[in-house]
């Protein structure tokens, strides 16, 4: 495919025992209406058969590519990895247990094609004034998050990446459960960000995600706290010193509201153990 047809765009796909979704998740990539991609799926030491059915495509279509890593990397160590194996102009990273839409891929790249200025772009709240694709500066960015869209809350797969973008910043930190929201404050510092719709993938729910572990539940609500006063406060950030005093109240208010919520959820819970007790 010839690059009149669009930028070249990687799909990367990171996995580990992922043998019961990863077939439906190439497939998905497989399907897209926009052609013009290579599909780079890195396997971190799977011990079922991931690798097996990966290898699979890999032979029936040129365009995909298995890697398999020497020891186990973790998640975002491993999309970093996924990441050096990239030669398109776009990233464009898809979870081995989710699928993409067929025109998923379609909406994005164009999206960004048209702000060629655009670091990144992340799916967003629709608003009623206009239509999307729209492309935002770094301060908007910040206050659009803060003000009800919560650009920083999506997972990898609600976004694509331009490469060089992705370079410059160093990739993921690696940090566990919390890689993501740390790159969109980051790159949110120093691009433009493309706004389109929702909707254009399928994120998957199962046990085996370990966002829905007890440990997660435990430490990523305190970390994503902790990452986004970290980014208000740096000298990089970009508000104004104003407008980070309204953040940070606005950040406060609400754990206060969640705190009483949780505090008046616990009372009414005893109160309820007591009447059962009771009767």
């Amino acid at each position: 495919m010839n690059d009149q047809y669009g930028k070249l765009v990687s799909v990367l796909m990171t996995a580990w025992n992922r043998e019961k979704y990863i077939a439906e998740a190439i497939e998905s990539v497989l399907a897209s209406t926009y052609t013009n991609f290579e599909l780079i799926i890195v396997d971190d030491c799977s011990t079922d058969n991931t690798v097996k059915i990966a290898r699979s495509y890999e032979a029936k279509d040129d365009r995909v590519k298995v890697y398999v890593n020497e020891k186990n990397l973790g998640d975002y160590p491993n999309r970093n990895r996924a990441a050096s194996y990239a030669k398109g102009k776009y990233i464009k990273y898809l979870d081995s247990d989710d699928m993409i839409y067929p025109h998923g891929l379609d909406v994005m790249v164009k999206s960004m094609e048209m702000f060629p200025d655009a670091g990144f772009g992340l799916a967003s709240k629709p608003e009623d004034n206009r239509c999307y694709p729209v492309c935002i500066a770094p301060a908007q960015i910040y206050l659009e998050h803060f003000g009800g869209f919560g650009h920083f809350d999506r997972a990898p797969g609600s976004s694509i990446i331009n490469r060089d973008a992705f370079l410059n910043e160093g990739g993921f930190s690696g940090e566990r459960m919390v890689g993501d929201l740390e790159l969109w404050l980051r790159l949110a510092k120093h691009y433009s960000m493309v706004k389109f719709p929702f909707d254009l993938y399928w994120n998957r729910l199962h046990d085996g995600q370990e966002y829905q572990s007890e440990y997660a539940k435990r430490i990523y609500p305190k970390r994503t706290v902790q990452l986004i006063e970290e980014a208000i406060y740096a000298s990089d950030c970009p508000l104004t010193s104003f407008e980070k005093n309204l953040v940070i109240e606005k950040m406060r208010s609400k754990r206060k509201k969640e705190n009483l919520l949780k505090t008046l959820k616990k009372i009414a819970s005893v109160f309820q153990y007591s009447l059962k007790k009771d009767e």
